[in-house]
């Protein structure tokens, strides 16, 4: 009886562990869409035996209410932007980097390693992941020159034929329409109240030309594909998609240039499994592994390295042929220090008639 005691207690403890283990074995992602696609995402679940499973944020501020409304527990790596990688460091949602066991990390672009977003108190929380554009997306039908401007969005000509994001990037597009970007293109990310009561006049002059304000890639892709729209505020993944679809897009930064992002990938303050995610970073920062991400965004890598798996009209895609002139179009999203105001005066503009 002694020994069959000993023999269930042993197993007992044995189901115990591999109970353990297996709920070890899996990562959930908050991030953006094309982050987690299984092109990737199934060699690192391999090597690894885990399951990746992702949700996918429309905005920065939904990213922002999980973790604030208690919902950080439920995520281990999570992909923020740069207009809110800072503030989301600063509320300790997520946990400092151990650089020592991210190999790659020393291989990631020097000027966006070295920018200060995801940095305090010695300490890094964040890895570059990559970094894109929010362009001028156009059906080449409709325009067989690119447009040129964002002014265009407000043509009577086009009404109920346009679509923008529904999110901040469609105030700072009005703010540099305003011309609030010169002589600093930092300051559409600080704007008076005077200056956002003249943006949000702006955006309302708009309303009649807008058919649906988007929030998901998805759901811009189809607004293009059923013929609702002919322009719109857009991501280089849905320019990929419809592209893949024989969809007749062209992409395009305009004369006034345009936002863009710096996305990195954190780990959660919450996470049970930090060691596994850190892994993940590693992997997700690889150079081979950040050209498949590219293949499937179209978004330009935060590790050069990337180029050496990329074809010479691929690197030229992808800006990786002249990366910091392609960065002198955008004007990377910054912490914005009345994020409150600025999503005050996106709701009133989304509420007039």
């Amino acid at each position: 009886m002694k020994v069959r005691a000993i023999f269930l207690g042993l197993l007992a403890l044995a189901l115990t562990n591999t109970a353990c283990k297996k709920s070890q074995d899996s990562l959930s992602l908050l991030v953006w869409e094309g982050y987690a696609d299984p092109s990737f995402v199934q060699a690192f679940e391999e090597s690894h035996h885990c399951k990746v499973s992702a949700s996918y944020m429309g905005s920065s501020d939904e990213l922002v209410a999980k973790l604030r409304g208690g919902s950080a527990s439920n995520y281990d790596v999570i992909s923020p932007s740069s207009d809110v990688a800072t503030s989301i460091v600063k509320a300790g949602l997520v946990a400092p980097l151990d650089l020592s066991k991210i190999s790659s990390y020393s291989q990631l672009s020097p000027r966006l390693r070295n920018l200060p977003l995801v940095k305090s108190n010695g300490q890094v929380y964040g890895v570059p992941f990559i970094w894109g554009p929010n362009p001028i997306l156009y059906d080449t039908t409709v325009f067989p020159q690119p447009p040129d401007s964002w002014n265009l969005f407000w043509d009577p000509k086009y009404k109920g034929k346009i679509s923008l994001w529904d999110e901040l990037s469609s105030v700072y597009m009005a703010a540099q329409v305003l011309g609030y970007d010169k002589p600093d293109p930092n300051h559409i990310y600080d704007l008076t109240d005077d200056q956002l009561e003249a943006v949000k006049k702006k955006l309302i002059e708009i309303k009649p030309n807008i058919r649906k304000y988007w929030s998901t890639g998805g759901e811009l892709t189809n607004l293009f594909q059923n013929h609702e729209i002919i322009l719109a505020m857009g991501w280089p993944l849905m320019t990929n998609q419809l592209r893949a679809l024989k969809f007749p897009i062209g992409e395009v930064i305009p004369r006034e240039n345009t936002t863009g992002w710096i996305d990195h990938l954190m780990i959660t303050a919450a996470s049970t499994r930090k060691e596994l995610a850190t892994e993940f970073l590693e992997y997700m920062i690889e150079a081979q592994t950040q050209k498949k991400v590219s293949d499937v965004t179209h978004y330009t890598p935060a590790n050069p390295g990337a180029s050496q798996f990329l074809s010479e009209d691929e690197k030229k895609g992808l800006h990786l042929d002249n990366p910091d002139a392609y960065m002198q179009r955008i004007y990377f999203w910054q912490d914005v220090p009345r994020r409150a105001k600025y999503t005050e005066i996106w709701n009133e503009v989304k509420n007039a008639p």
